[in-house]
C-alpha cells in the first residue's frame, strides 16, 4: 500500500503563518458573538423599567436564547461538515446581526422572547464551525494551542464587554445599543469570507511550506494507522469505536456532559444576573457594573489559559487521563462550590467580588479539560460528542437565567440562587469523582500502559 502523499517544502523555503490570520479571526468573532449575547444582562433593567416586566418575565427572556441555541448547536457540527465554516459561520454571523437590530424595536415581553431564542438560534452554530475551521487549518500538534486561545475569548469578551455596553448605556438607550451591536456584528463576515477558505490548499496566502507543516502530523497518523511496517495504536478495552449507544452511554461521557452543564450555569448564571445581583446587594448602578464585573472575567480568562495548558502536561508527565482531566474538573468544581455560598451572605462588596472571582475562575478554569475528554473518549466522533455536550450546555444557558428570575421574584434575593450554585458544583464533583474515567474509556489512549 502507498504511503500518504504529503505537499513538501521547498529547500529554503520560508513558511507562512496565514493559518494563525485565520485563528485571530476566529477570536475576534468569539469576542464580539459574546459581547452580542451577553449585552442583554445589562440592558435587561432598562427594558423592564420600559416595558414593566416582571422578575420572571426577565429571567425568562434572559433564558430564551438557550432555548434557540439547543436547536442549532448540535445541527451545527453536521452542516459545518457538509458545507464547511465558511458559508455557515457567515450566515450565522448575519442572522444574529438581524436579531440583534431587529431586538431594538422590541415593543412587547413576547416580542423579546420571540427574538432572544431566534438569537440563540443564530448564535448555534459559532462552536461547531469554529471547531471544524480549527480542524482543517491547524495540525494536531496546534489544534489544542488554538481552540485554548479561541476559548479564552469567552472570558474577555464579557470582561471588556461589560465596561463597553454599560458605557454605551450610560449615554444612550437600550433600543440604540441594539442597533449599534448588530452593525458591530456585520463588520466581520465580509472579512471572513474573502480570507478564509474551507482547507489551507485553496487560499493563495498558505504555500507549500505551510501546508506541509498543517498535514505534516496528519499524514504520519494516517500512515500509522494503515500499519505500514507501524504499531497500530492500542485500543480501549471497552471499545473500538464510536456509536450512537456509546455517547448516551458512556459513564465518563455522561459525567462530562453533566460537569459541562454546571460550568454553563456558572456561565450563564453571572453572565445574565451579576449586574442585577451588584446592583440589588450593593446598590450599583447599571453604568458602573461593567466596570465591577471587569476583574472577575478577566481571571478567569487568565485562569482558562493557564489551566489548558497545565492539563496536557500533566498528561505528558503522569500518562494518566484520570489525573490530567478528572482531577482538574474536581479540583475546581470543588473550589467553585466552597467558595460561592460566602459571596451570598457578606455585606461588604469588595469581598463578594473577589468571592464571585475565585468561584467564576475555577469554574470556568477547566473548560478546555471538557473539550478535550470528547477527543480522549471518542476521537472518531469528537464533534456529535462536542454537539452533545453543547446541548447540555444549552439548556444550562436557559434553566439559570429562568431559574434564578423565579428565585428572585419569589425570595426577593439572591441567596437560594446561590445555594443552587454551589449544589450543582458539589454534584458535579461527586459524579466525576464517581464515574469520569477517561483512562478506561478511552478508544485510542496516548499512552495505552497507563491503563
Amino acid at each position: 500500500m502507498a504511503k500518504t502523499t504529503l505537499p513538501t517544502a521547498q529547500s529554503g523555503a520560508t513558511m507562512t503563518h496565514y493559518r494563525w490570520v485565520m485563528v485571530a479571526l476566529l477570536f475576534a468573532i468569539v469576542v464580539i458573538n459574546y459581547i452580542d449575547r451577553a449585552a442583554i444582562s445589562y440592558a435587561i433593567d432598562p427594558i423592564a423599567k420600559d416595558l414593566s416586566l416582571t422578575s420572571s418575565q426577565k429571567g425568562l427572556i434572559l433564558g430564551a436564547f438557550g432555548v434557540g441555541y439547543m436547536f442549532t448547536t448540535f445541527i451545527g457540527g453536521v452542516l459545518t461538515d457538509r458545507f464547511g465554516p465558511r458559508i455557515i459561520l457567515t450566515v450565522a454571523v448575519i442572522l444574529w446581526a438581524v436579531s440583534s437590530a431587529l431586538t431594538a424595536v422590541g415593543s412587547s415581553f413576547f416580542l423579546l422572547l420571540a427574538l432572544r431564542a431566534f438569537l440563540g438560534l443564530s448564535e448555534g452554530p459559532m462552536f461547531p464551525g469554529l471547531t471544524g475551521a480549527v480542524a482543517h487549518w491547524l495540525s494536531p500538534k496546534e489544534r489544542a494551542r488554538a481552540l485554548g486561545f479561541s476559548l479564552a475569548a469567552v472570558p474577555l469578551a464579557l470582561a471588556i464587554g461589560g465596561p463597553i455596553v454599560s458605557g454605551i448605556l450610560s449615554f444612550t438607550d437600550w433600543r440604540s445599543l441594539y442597533w449599534i451591536l448588530g452593525a458591530a456584528s456585520l463588520v466581520w463576515f465580509p472579512l471572513w469570507f474573502w480570507m478564509f477558505r474551507n482547507r489551507p490548499e485553496d487560499s493563495t496566502h498558505v504555500n507549500q511550506a505551510e501546508l506541509a507543516h498543517i498535514r505534516q502530523q496528519e499524514g504520519e497518523d494516517i500512515d500509522a494507522a494503515r500499519g505500514e511496517g507501524n504499531v497500530v495504536p492500542a485500543r480501549s478495552d471497552n471499545a473500538t469505536e464510536t456509536t450512537w449507544k456509546r455517547l448516551f452511554t458512556n459513564r465518563t461521557l455522561l459525567s462530562n456532559y453533566w460537569a459541562f452543564f454546571v460550568f454553563g450555569y456558572f456561565l450563564f448564571f453571572f453572565m445574565t444576573w451579576l449586574p442585577g445581583f451588584l446592583e440589588q446587594k450593593f446598590s450599583v448602578p447599571v453604568a458602573s457594573a461593567g466596570w465591577f464585573s471587569f476583574v472577575p472575567w478577566a481571571v478567569a480568562g487568565v485562569v482558562l489559559l493557564v489551566l489548558g495548558n497545565l492539563s496536557d502536561r500533566m498528561l505528558e508527565k503522569t500518562h494518566s487521563l484520570r489525573i490530567a482531566r478528572s482531577w482538574f474538573i474536581i479540583i475546581t468544581q470543588l473550589i467553585a462550590a466552597v467558595v460561592i455560598l460566602p459571596a451570598a451572605f457578606t455585606s461588604t462588596l469588595w469581598v463578594a467580588l473577589a468571592l464571585i472571582t475565585v468561584s467564576l475562575a475555577a469554574s470556568m478554569g477547566a473548560n478546555a479539560v471538557y473539550y478535550a475528554v470528547n477527543v480522549d473518549i471518542a476521537p472518531d466522533r469528537s464533534a456529535t460528542a462536542l454537539g452533545l455536550m453543547n446541548f447540555f450546555f444549552a439548556i444550562s444557558g436557559f434553566a439559570a437565567p429562568v431559574i434564578t428570575g423565579w428565585v428572585v421574584g419569589n425570595s426577593g434575593s439572591f441567596t437560594r440562587a446561590f445555594f443552587i450554585l454551589a449544589a450543582l458544583a458539589g454534584s458535579s464533583v461527586v459524579l466525576t469523582f464517581l464515574f469520569h474515567r477517561p483512562d478506561r474509556d478511552a478508544i485510542d489512549h496516548p499512552y495505552p500502559d497507563a491503563r
